[in-house]
């Protein structure tokens, strides 16, 4: 039981780049919801293509996420398009409602990058964890602590402050290599 809450710990602090993995689906004009994959814990990012396989015509636009109120405040939900922005609501089973709605100018493809729940430990198979070698170490030290909080409370806080080290170390390694630039837009502020 500890493992799987410790993979439940893990699914939690997201994103973890190992559990991200890239979805495609053919929207269907005039169908604002569609229901994904149960174990989707985040939408990293998204983005619509159109005209898709063509040689020189295809063309991807990244689009934006609303939160539950943004989505609730639009005054016309329904409104017919090219879809530009998505609203990710994580019930059971997860969905994804597009704003404007999937018109008949298609055909639209939505692509998304999701972050996966990890897979429950399964000690009677043998299994290995759903980890790669960077995360052992962290996966070890969170389980000497939920092992302490049971079997030697002396120790939970040294081994709770040993588990957060680990899992510094491994997260300061769970990043993606880009550079960042930041331009400031300062022509608004000066008059021509």
């Amino acid at each position: 039981m500890e493992q799987n809450l410790c993979m439940v710990k893990f699914s939690n602090l997201q994103p973890n780049l190992w559990t991200v993995d890239l979805q495609t689906v053919t929207l269907t004009p005039g169908v604002a919801t569609i229901t994904i994959p149960g174990n989707t814990v985040l939408v990293l990012d998204a983005y619509i293509t159109t005209n898709p396989g063509s040689q020189f015509g295809q063309n991807n636009r990244y689009i934006t996420q609303l939160s539950r109120t943004q989505y609730a405040s639009l005054s016309n939900p329904n409104t017919p398009g090219a879809p530009t922005q998505i609203w990710f609501d994580k019930v059971l089973p997860p969905t994804i409602t597009f704003w404007p709605v999937p018109d008949n100018n298609g055909p639209y493809t939505f692509s998304y990058y999701r972050a996966v729940q990890l897979q429950d430990a399964k000690l009677p198979n043998g299994e290995t964890p759903n980890l790669p070698y960077l995360w052992y170490d962290a996966y070890v030290a969170e389980l000497a602590y939920r092992f302490a909080m049971h079997y030697n409370t002396a120790l939970e806080a040294q081994r709770a402050a040993q588990a957060k080290t680990a899992w510094d170390e491994a997260a300061a390694q769970n990043t993606e290599a880009s550079n960042l630039s930041i331009a400031p837009g300062l022509g608004r502020y000066f008059p021509r």
